[in-house]
């Protein structure tokens, strides 16, 4: 998310729709550098937000010679048709969800041919981006998972403790009901008094969501993801959708199990949901430029990679 406390991003934008398949039109937009694009980030945004919160992120990967497109998911931000559709996905779930970002990755391809391809999701987006991967891995160059875990996990922890704020419990007693968003009290009350943010799914929408779990966690579709894909996942240590770890070691496992060797990361001690958005953010977003930098610079490489930090 954004690294200033939620703020849109300085560089210019274009903004345009796509249509989805059941007709939806999907608030999609695009930023770019004046110099000649090294490559390309579309990043997938999280759970009850949207992309304009990425701008401190989007300015810094703009800056480092990247193109960027992201959309607003189906029921969030401006592809909501009014407040009352913020958190609906509407009938087809997160499934369509999932395509939505397919589209957009086709247009960014079609728009920057023969550049490198990275899919940055975070939070619910990055669970997305693991759908996403399960069919369509040979697709892109890269990809990256913030605030990321098992979801197979967290839909257990949800079914154990129904209607209870679960993320939060942890950090209880707090100061608000999203603590766990961020040791950052300007980003947790930023998120807050956006119009565009919401607290939670609507339940027909939450249920799509949690039954990606069997999928996203079945060894045999696992199998289907390119072994040479290039995987950075980053995490705090107090992450609740990571489990405190748990959940995104779990991830990491079932990859090497399914044979994917080039995975990265970094888990950062005492941070919570939005990496990006930590007290530690500077840290975290240089590291991440790093590992983008290091990727654009191999690209057409055949040469093995080692597993490991950083």
């Amino acid at each position: 998310m954004a690294v200033e406390s939620g703020q849109p991003a300085a560089i210019p934008c274009v903004e345009f729709r796509l249509t989805s398949r059941d007709g939806l039109q999907i608030a999609c937009s695009r930023w770019t550098s004046s110099s000649q694009a090294r490559g390309v980030v579309q990043i997938a945004h999280g759970m009850g937000e949207h992309v304009g919160r990425y701008g401190g992120t989007i300015d810094a990967l703009v800056s480092a010679g990247l193109t960027v497109y992201g959309n607003d998911h189906r029921g969030h931000g401006q592809t909501a048709p009014s407040a009352t559709y913020l958190g609906d996905f509407g009938d087809g779930g997160f499934d369509l969800l999932v395509e939505d970002m397919i589209l957009l990755s086709r247009i960014a391809r079609e728009e920057n041919p023969d550049k490198p391809f990275i899919l940055l999701g975070h939070s619910m987006g990055s669970f997305a981006a693991q759908q996403y991967i399960l069919d369509h891995s040979s697709e892109i160059d890269g990809l990256v998972l913030s605030g990321s875990g098992a979801l197979d996990g967290l839909a257990l922890a949800s079914s154990a403790a129904p209607g209870s704020n679960i993320l939060n419990a942890p950090f209880e007693p707090a100061r608000t009901p999203i603590d766990w968003l961020s040791r950052d009290n300007a980003v947790v009350d930023a998120f807050i008094s956006d119009p565009l943010c919401f607290p939670q799914l609507q339940p027909r929408s939450f249920a799509s969501f949690l039954a990606a779990a069997p999928r996203l966690c079945d060894p045999s579709n696992l199998s289907h993801i390119r072994a040479d894909l290039p995987i950075y996942l980053f995490s705090g240590t107090e992450d609740p959708v990571g489990q405190q770890l748990e959940g995104i070691e779990i991830l990491i496992g079932r990859y090497r199990q399914a044979g994917i060797y080039n995975i990265c990361h970094h888990f950062y001690p005492g941070g919570r949901h939005e990496m990006l958005n930590e007290i530690n953010r500077r840290e975290v977003l240089a590291n991440l430029l790093t590992w983008v930098s290091a990727l654009l610079d191999r690209h057409g490489s055949d040469s093995p990679k080692s597993d490991g930090i950083g």
